[in-house]
């Protein structure tokens, strides 16, 4: 599987191998804010990372404070 994770700073292509999906399926489809722990996989300009485990974080989203962005 491959999944697309975004910030504000730009976006990271996360490849998630059958066999992670399979033991963590739940995390790595119903998250609101996941954490990828894994390697890097450089080919040229491509950079892809290798997920090894994933973790939901979504609890921590309640508890996030965002700046006033007033853009006039």
């Amino acid at each position: 599987m491959f999944v697309t994770l975004e910030d504000e700073t730009g976006n990271m292509n996360v490849i998630v191998w059958p066999s992670l999906l399979e033991k963590q399926r739940k995390e790595a489809l119903g998250a609101s804010l996941l954490a990828v722990y894994g390697t890097w996989q450089c080919q040229g300009e491509v950079r892809h990372r290798v997920a090894q485990r994933v973790i939901d974080m979504s609890h921590l989203l309640g508890g996030l404070t965002t700046a006033s962005r007033n853009f006039c």
